[in-house]
């Protein structure tokens, strides 16, 4: 009995099966994009209104001008050139070494303004040149998501002091009076931990100011080694750590508008001159009176609540799980130190961390969800970390007196939520890990990947490597259902 013969569906022009989800994923990369720019539009309006460029302007201006941070544009182009081969590698960092001495030279000549970084961002706006005019298909696709990774790095920068500078000018009052009541629940371990470093400087607090001012390094180097296959893959894991970093920078700022607060060395240390409270921290613990608003200055950032430092060096803890053991010890030095840090240096309330700590897993098990799948532990643990957040800022607001004159019972209970919520992520990860790891059921009649992955001909061979970088099923592109995707989990 004759049976009807199989259809095969046509090819596109790359000898690919037509992949019915990549246009769902245009439209989504799209509107990202779109809504993106028109954020980026939207605060750079608002900063003009307030007379200061926005981050549009002030990434633009450093095509030419002299930048205000070299090494945050070599980062951005070492993200970018992950896409690239090691040759094409050391094409672009001596591209970006001879225009930076061009610049140098002329600016000396000039006697202008001296600094290093526009060959990095030439370089980088290269790459996207290239991308569009140079590449078809994937490898296009590759090289614009490379250039778009390294701007976001030095925009997500821009972004945040452009809102640090809105935050100042937008709330002529903040907050830490509520807090710095509701911190005694805590023990105020900001005092506590500001007159140890006060005992055991210089050391200790000279081994914190690298650790504090080198986040952006440290979590550099831990997406790098995230990234460091793509030029061979030549494609993005679903999930790597400068996703989050980038979406924490880029959320956590709208907090501080809604809770300013300006750290104890300012509101009651020396740093905040004739606008501190009192010349308190980090000897004299604050009185617990009825907190008000206190006035401040129109230059201070309010960024205390949350604590974006402390989500950051989360971040970069939760993803050097996966690493070597050096990487895992040191992601380990970078939380306690900046834990550390942030507290000695009188930058954050105890309370702050709490709030960061619980931030930072909201957002890192919504953006690997939305890398690898959106499942029932996921949306709990999502649902939870914006409940448990939004409770603690309630209750740091309309319950701070309350919660100094009952320390005994505020206190375990502000340590037990945010410990219900690290709980609930390390479960959560556990489990998706182990969804990764459970073999998939073999398909009857079926033979193995190995043995049918090798095409008859060049045009198939080319179709089998565009599927095998870009079909679904393989997790990463950022497709659920993933099986070889490995989130970084702890």
């Amino acid at each position: 009995m004759m049976t009807e013969p199989t259809r095969i569906p046509p090819r596109d022009d790359r000898g690919t099966q037509p992949a019915p989800w990549r246009r769902p994923r245009v439209v989504l990369w799209t509107a990202a994009g779109v809504v993106t720019l028109g954020f980026l539009v939207a605060l750079e309006i608002v900063a003009r209104g307030y007379g200061f460029s926005g981050p549009i302007t002030e990434q633009s201006r450093e095509v030419i001008f002299a930048p205000e941070s070299g090494p945050l544009l070599y980062g951005g182009l070492a993200l970018t050139m992950v896409v690239l081969t090691w040759r094409q590698r050391l094409i672009a960092l001596g591209v970006a070494a001879g225009v930076d001495i061009v610049f140098f030279l002329v600016r000396w000549a000039l006697d202008a303004d001296m600094n290093f970084g526009n060959g990095a961002l030439w370089v980088v706006l290269g790459v996207a040149v290239l991308g569009l005019t140079r590449r078809t298909g994937h490898e296009r696709t590759l090289l614009l998501k490379g250039t778009g990774l390294g701007l976001l790095l030095v925009a997500g920068h821009k972004t945040g002091d452009t809102w640090l500078l809105i935050t100042s000018k937008t709330r002529a009052t903040v907050l830490d009076a509520y807090v710095a009541a509701a911190d005694h629940a805590l023990a105020d371990p900001s005092w506590l931990v500001g007159r140890f470093l006060d005992a055991t400087a210089p050391v200790s607090t000279g081994i914190l100011h690298v650790v504090y001012g080198q986040l952006p390094l440290a979590a550099a180097l831990v997406g790098l080694y995230q990234l460091r296959r793509v030029a061979v893959e030549r494609r993005f894991p679903a999930h790597h750590l400068v996703r989050t970093f980038l979406m924490i920078g880029l959320l956590g700022p709208a907090i501080y508008m809604i809770f300013p607060v300006v750290g104890p060395v300012f509101a009651y240390g020396t740093d905040g001159g004739a606008w501190a409270t009192a010349n308190l921290w980090p000897d004299t613990l604050p009185p617990v009176t009825d907190p008000r608003p206190i006035p401040f200055d129109g230059i201070t950032p309010r960024n205390c609540m949350p604590s974006l430092h402390t989500a950051w060096a989360v971040t970069l803890f939760v993803h050097s799980r996966d690493g070597s053991r050096a990487m895992r010890w040191a992601g380990t030095f970078w939380l306690v130190g900046t834990l550390t840090a942030t507290l000695g240096f009188g930058y954050h309330y105890g309370a702050d961390l709490l709030a960061g700590v619980v931030f930072a897993l909201t957002i890192e098990t919504a953006m690997r969800c939305s890398a690898h799948g959106w499942d029932r532990a996921g949306v709990r643990l999502v649902a939870l970390g914006t409940t448990v957040f939004a409770a603690l800022l309630a209750s740091y607001r309309w319950l701070p007196t309350e919660m100094a004159a009952r320390p005994w019972l505020f206190g375990p209970l502000l340590l037990l939520v945010t410990g219900a919520v690290i709980y609930a992520y390390v479960r959560t990860a556990r489990a998706a890990r182990e969804r990764v790891r459970e073999p998939k059921p073999e398909v009857p009649g079926q033979r193995p990947a190995e043995e049918s992955a090798e095409p008859a001909d060049p045009t198939d061979a080319a179709g089998a490597a565009e599927a095998a970088t870009t079909g679904t099923g393989t997790g990463t592109t950022g497709e659920s259902g993933a099986t070889d995707a490995k989130p970084e989990l702890v």
